[in-house]
């Protein structure tokens, strides 16, 4: 992609800065709210808003959904190599729509209809060591896109994809200088929604929303490349996707987002939506998902988290947390997640311009009084810069 154009488009800064782009959490100009009595209204944008009462459609909806301004696939994941080595990952592809009216101020076949990004991260856990490389592209002569009714989206040789619409398997590629994946994950639970009616809310105001669902336990094999070694690895994975049009609102600030396995075959994710006093939002919301695939959505007055510690990156400067505990009283729930090393900062100067935290934890402690163990992602992002930036 030209220079010039990447110049043009400046994110904020964190699923996060992009997410913040992604789903309006940035400055770009948003979609007029749907009319009274339209709620399924297009903006003036020509994107449609995520409103509740949407029906899901598996595997339909694993595809790209363009009518929706933002849209991402989110893979982590907790690898075992056979002599031991121990490791996490993330790959994230992002997909964001050009407004429809600039479309049509330049028809040409090489305007940008949509801009792709993708990150893909490896922590090595026995050498505490964090690496990560980053893509930007636009759709257009194969260089990038997403395929529509079945799971494709691709920038140059990084790709998420399955063989057909009917294939429960993904099948997950990237590659860099000196670390790379080709991993098959297959999932061991039905698709979670994650919020109520069908949308996930990401403040008070109509359109302040997205559609959001998980993939919460994924059996993984494949191979892995880490300075030259030929690692075959496994273990298990979690995929997140979610699109929507609308944006947050200004007193919020940041997002910290988790992901807990654990050796029950329960799982847990919660986001907590931060506002400019430091306070959670109303709209900040989890869900517990039981062994046999049943899930509970929570709401923020029933699960706290407490910081238990922070870390600073001499990188970026920014103090995050950096150790928690999770609870939720009428669950019996109480867990502490610690990372498995702390510096595991993306700062993507070359795709979204986003600085944030995305990092691998180890998971103890209680549930419904029962102990238990497990592993975790968690995101964090806000901390390194504001995340309302004009682009």
């Amino acid at each position: 992609m030209p220079r010039d154009s990447l110049d043009k488009w400046k994110p904020t800064r964190g699923r996060i800065g992009l997410i913040l782009c992604v789903f309006g959490l940035c400055a770009m100009p948003g979609p007029a709210l749907p009319e009274a009595g339209r709620s399924d209204a297009p903006g003036q944008s020509g994107f449609r808003p995520a409103v509740a009462g949407y029906t899901y459609r598996f595997p339909h909806d694993h595809g790209a959904h363009d009518e929706f301004r933002t849209e991402w696939w989110y893979y982590t994941g907790h690898l075992s190599s056979e002599n031991g080595r121990r490791f996490g990952y993330q790959l994230t592809f992002f997909r964001r729509g050009v407004e429809q009216a600039r479309i049509r101020a330049n028809p040409s076949r090489w305007a940008i209809r949509h801009l792709y990004l993708a990150h893909f991260a490896l922590s090595d856990h026995g050498n505490a060591r964090f690496r990560y490389a980053e893509k930007v592209s636009r759709a257009g002569l194969g260089k990038a896109g997403a395929e529509t009714g079945r799971l494709r989206v691709w920038i140059d040789r990084w790709i998420v994809e399955t063989s057909s619409p009917e294939d429960t398997r993904h099948h997950l590629k990237a590659s860099s200088k000196d670390f790379s994946i080709d991993l098959v994950v297959t999932p061991e639970k039905p698709p979670v929604v994650h919020g109520e009616g069908g949308i996930s809310r990401k403040g008070s105001a109509p359109g302040q929303a997205s559609h959001y669902y998980s993939l919460p336990r994924l059996a993984t094999t494949g191979t892995l490349w880490v300075d030259g070694a030929r690692l075959t690895v496994s273990g298990t994975s979690w995929m997140d996707h979610e699109f929507g049009s609308g944006d947050l609102g200004e007193e919020q600030v940041g997002w910290d987002w988790f992901s807990v396995q654990l050796d029950n075959r329960s799982e847990l994710m919660f986001y907590r939506l931060r506002r400019t006093d430091g306070s959670s939002d109303a709209a900040s919301s989890g869900t517990l998902i039981l062994p046999d695939g049943r899930a509970q959505h929570l709401s923020v007055s029933e699960l706290q988290v407490e910081t238990l510690d922070h870390w600073s990156s001499r990188a970026s400067g920014a103090r995050y947390p950096s150790r928690w505990r999770i609870s939720v009283g009428s669950l019996g729930l109480s867990l502490s997640l610690v990372p498995l090393f702390p510096d595991q900062e993306l700062i993507t100067r070359r795709s979204t311009q986003v600085t944030y935290w995305e990092g691998a934890v180890r998971v103890s402690g209680m549930l419904r009084n029962a102990p238990v163990a497990g592993q975790g992602y968690v995101e964090l992002t806000g901390y390194a810069e504001g995340l309302k930036q004009r682009l």
